[in-house]
C-alpha cells in the first residue's frame, strides 16, 4: 500500500511542474551616504600611501506588499596613511534594492536574500564608491567583488558559535 502511495506521489510531481523562480529588481537607491575628506580638513600634504579598509554587512526585510523584500548592503570604507596611520577619508554607504521574489521555497528564501540579491545590486554600489572617492579628491576606489556566500556562511557560523557559548554559560 505504501509503495502505491509513493508511486502516485511521484507521478503527481511529474504532472504538476514546479513553477520557475521569479525575481525582479523593482528599485535601487542610496538609503544613506556620508563621505568625509579628512585629508583635506587636516591639510596633510605630500605623497601618501593609503591603507584602505572595507567592511560590508547585509540586511534584508519583508515589505508590506506580498512577495516584496528590501535588501540593504551597508558598507563602511576608510582609508588611512600607511606610515602614520592618519585618517584620509571615510565613506559610509547604505545601498538598497527592492526585490519581487516568487516561487522560492521558504527554507531557501533567507540565503537567496542574503547572497543572490546583494550580488545583483553590488555592481551599482561599486560604481557609486568609485565616483564618490574620485569626486572627493582621491583616485577612484574600485572595490573588489565581495563573496556574499562566504559572508553568509561566516555569519551563520558566528551565530552557531554564539549560541553554543550562551548555552555553555
Amino acid at each position: 500500500m505504501a509503495k502505491k502511495a509513493i508511486e502516485q506521489a511521484l507521478n503527481e510531481e511529474e504532472v504538476v511542474p514546479k513553477k520557475p523562480l521569479k525575481t525582479q529588481v523593482l528599485a535601487q537607491y542610496i538609503r544613506d551616504m556620508s563621505f568625509e575628506n579628512i585629508l583635506a580638513q587636516k591639510g596633510i600634504t605630500g605623497e601618501v600611501q593609503p591603507n584602505v579598509s572595507v567592511q560590508v554587512n547585509i540586511d534584508a526585510k519583508k515589505r508590506p506588499v506580498e512577495h516584496q523584500y528590501e535588501v540593504i548592503i551597508k558598507s563602511n570604507i576608510s582609508s588611512k596613511t600607511k606610515d602614520k596611520d592618519e585618517p584620509m577619508f571615510l565613506l559610509e554607504l547604505e545601498y538598497a534594492g527592492i526585490f519581487h521574489i516568487e516561487n522560492i521555497p521558504e527554507d531557501q528564501l533567507h540565503p537567496y536574500l542574503m547572497i543572490e540579491c546583494p550580488r545583483m545590486i553590488f555592481p551599482f554600489l561599486r560604481r557609486i564608491v568609485s565616483d564618490v572617492t574620485r569626486d572627493g579628491g582621491f583616485p577612484s576606489l574600485n572595490l573588489e567583488m565581495v563573496d556574499f556566500l562566504a559572508l553568509y556562511r561566516n555569519e551563520i557560523q558566528r551565530r552557531v558559535d554564539e549560541n553554543a557559548k550562551a548555552k555553555a554559560n
